[in-house]
């Protein structure tokens, strides 16, 4: 409604001054009566008020007000209206019709003036026209089209700018999905080998009646142990989730050099474990060092949920990679602990993240279970991974149905 009234009142406007124009004689006088020449004035302004909704319409009006204007005038008020007409039809009008108008305007300005020179017989006359026909037909079509270029070019731009301003919401969208699941796998290799510590220890306390009082402390001291270095571990994620900047995280990130103390919490929750350690240990990038950590601790609890003794555990510091395995006998009994099967998803994930490998299967006719790992230290070229990490074995036997009941 905003832009009918704003056509309306142009319109009645354009009139208006057209009338005193015709009034103050701008026109050229052939013996009419002057309200004659208001007759394609106002055809004209009827363009001007639909000269948006209907510029071809507009158009149309300006060209049969100004053909009947050039039998009754020509009038100034009458021209100056009818570039308005040209100008609504370049700018709001199909573009192609647009291009085309520009051609029509030009050819229709040249022939103008050399109509006017030749049968006025003065070239003077016909440069003097053909200035005239230009400004008044090719001027308001070329000023359309330039402000329409610049239109189609904001229009264009304001679409380019949704564009990214999609993808960045996109982008935003995916950080915080992959950050969400850093965490959510964070939190489960964190909680699951305290937790899972405390379940069996907790459990193999309830199912024998026969303990005594020091193993039932020593029980509890286990429990508490693991409990309090849950709740630690778990505190100190959120502080670093609430912290900014990569020194703290830094500081207390767990680190594989730690194997040792998971190794020896599997023990105290009563399996037999060993640790060994090839090569010379050193220090790892951050990324690398927190991966074999958690995929170390993951085997683990899973060796504790699923497994029986022995378990072993061997890491080999090499150049340019570091190579974890972990062993444990099965027996093809069902899990004590039920799993939520994202034990070996977040270790293959995290593996991945870095570069690495990794690789888990049953053998020895679904005896034993074995995890393996290979995450590149970058600070060496590694020959391509080829043995079972500190086993011995070239070949390996492993697939779907060598799994035992309750592997994860």
């Amino acid at each position: 409604m905003g832009d009918m009234k704003r056509e309306a009142l142009g319109a009645g406007v354009a009139f208006a001054m057209g009338v005193v124009l015709i009034a103050g004689g701008a026109a050229l006088q052939r013996g009419v009566p002057a309200w004659l020449l208001c007759v394609p004035l106002a055809i004209t302004c009827a363009g001007v008020l639909v000269r948006q909704r209907a510029p071809l319409a507009s158009l149309g009006l300006g060209v049969v007000a100004i053909t009947i204007d050039a039998f009754v005038g020509p009038s100034l008020a009458t021209v100056l209206i009818f570039t308005d007409n040209l100008y609504a039809a370049a700018l709001y009008g199909p573009a192609r019709f647009a291009r085309w108008l520009l051609g029509i305007t030009a050819v229709l300005a040249v022939a103008a003036g050399a109509v006017a020179g030749f049968l006025a017989e003065d070239w003077w006359l016909l440069a003097v026209m053909g200035v005239q026909a230009g400004l008044v037909l090719v001027t308001p079509v070329t000023t359309a089209l330039v402000l329409r270029e610049h239109r189609d070019r904001a229009a264009a731009e304001r679409e380019r700018a949704e564009q990214v301003a999609h993808l960045a919401e996109l982008d935003r969208q995916a950080a915080v999905a992959a950050e969400r699941t850093r965490m959510a796998r964070e939190l489960h290799d964190m909680i699951a080998n305290h937790f899972s510590a405390i379940a069996i220890q907790s459990t193999a306390a309830l199912s024998r009646k026969d303990l005594d009082r020091a193993t039932v402390r020593k029980v509890m001291e286990s429990v508490r142990e693991n409990s309090v270095k849950g709740l630690a571990e778990m505190r100190t994620m959120i502080g670093l989730l609430r912290q900014e900047g990569d020194d703290p995280a830094e500081a207390m990130r767990p680190r594989l050099a730690d194997a040792e103390t998971l190794v020896e919490r599997v023990t105290r929750a009563g399996l037999v474990a060993e640790l060994r350690v090839e090569g010379e240990p050193r220090e790892l990038p951050a990324p690398v060092d927190l991966a074999g950590y958690r995929i170390l601790q993951e085997a683990l609890t899973n060796a504790l949920k699923h497994g029986e003794s022995p378990v072993r555990v061997v890491v080999t510091y090499e150049a340019g990679r570091v190579l974890m395995g972990v062993e444990n006998a099965v027996g093809g009994r069902v899990a004590r602990l039920p799993g939520a099967g994202a034990g070996l998803i977040g270790m293959r994930e995290r593996a991945l993240l870095v570069g690495g490998s990794f690789e888990a299967w049953a053998s020895g006719g679904g005896e034993l279970w074995r995890v393996s790992a290979e995450l590149p230290t970058g600070d060496d070229q590694a020959v391509p991974y080829a043995a079972v990490l500190g086993f011995g074995l070239r070949e390996r036997e492993f697939g779907a149905e060598a799994r035992p009941e309750g592997a994860r």
